[in-house]
């Protein structure tokens, strides 16, 4: 039984947490079926966007304690780091979708708790309802998040707020999400916002969105030198993609561009 769902319809995905009855609260299976449904996206040149989003009550409750715990040597073999991709299946089920060379969208509701969180936070985007509930939830449980949610917090917030959103597992709204830095939007609706905005992206160049999403996830931290000459190195391949000349002609005419599948 897979605990993910993922269609795709004219160029975007839609990824589901699917396991309503429980919030979407993490089991190992629905973490290796995340890791495994952003390998198979990433492999998809006719991608668009991809929107992830729960079913049910809630985006995601964080680990199911009680049902991963029934399975200490399956935690122990999920813990081992895949040595080519740097990350564990507890890692790379949020970090995978960071690795998928178009953006992808969350639509936050309801709970958004410990791996729930680090879920979302490896979106590009995030839209949340106001009264979402957020937390570094690990924090209760005498844990820290270690499902590349740190990475996470700090390329959005200070270390101070990092660290005491950390330490306290303290709950709070989606609109004080928003106000922090974790959240890009708020909305009554946030599915309906996230393919509003997956929509919006569509008339761009597939090249010219992966090569965005790849020059900031690469130098965000990096220095002026490394990121002046990723700089260099995106645009040179932008300069002769057949997308370019797409959305160049496309622009003059003032007609909507015609693209072909993405090229890296």
């Amino acid at each position: 039984m897979s605990y993910v769902s993922c269609t795709t319809v004219d160029g975007i995905a839609h990824v589901q947490l699917a396991r309503p009855d429980k919030m979407n609260a993490l089991t190992l299976d629905l973490l290796a079926d995340l890791a495994a449904t952003s390998r198979k996206l990433r492999k998809d040149k006719t991608l668009r966007a991809v929107v992830v989003s729960g079913q049910g009550t809630s985006f995601c409750a964080g680990l199911d304690f009680a049902n991963v715990l029934k399975n200490p040597g399956g935690i122990l073999r999920a813990f081992v780091p895949n040595p080519l991709r740097g990350t564990n299946i507890f890692q790379e089920a949020p970090w995978g979708f960071r690795r998928i060379p178009v953006p992808v969208i969350a639509a936050v509701h309801g709970n958004c708790l410990g791996g729930g969180l680090q879920i979302a936070l490896a979106a590009d985007f995030r839209f949340a309802t106001p009264d979402s509930t957020w937390s570094v939830l690990e924090g209760k449980w005498g844990l820290i998040p270690d499902m590349s949610g740190v990475q996470a917090l700090k390329e959005l917030v200070g270390i101070d707020t990092a660290k005491k959103l950390t330490m306290t597992a303290e709950m709070f709204s989606g609109k004080e999400a928003r106000d922090m830095g974790l959240v890009t939007d708020l909305d009554a609706d946030p599915l309906a916002a996230a393919f509003a905005l997956a929509e919006q992206l569509k008339v761009r160049s597939p090249d010219q969105l992966a090569a965005a999403k790849r020059l900031f996830n690469d130098s965000w931290n990096a220095s002026p030198r490394r990121t002046f000459a990723r700089e260099r190195v995106e645009q040179f391949f932008l300069l002769i993609a057949r997308n370019t000349s797409a959305a160049r002609n496309a622009a003059f005419q003032k007609s909507t561009p015609s693209y072909s599948p993405r090229q890296r």
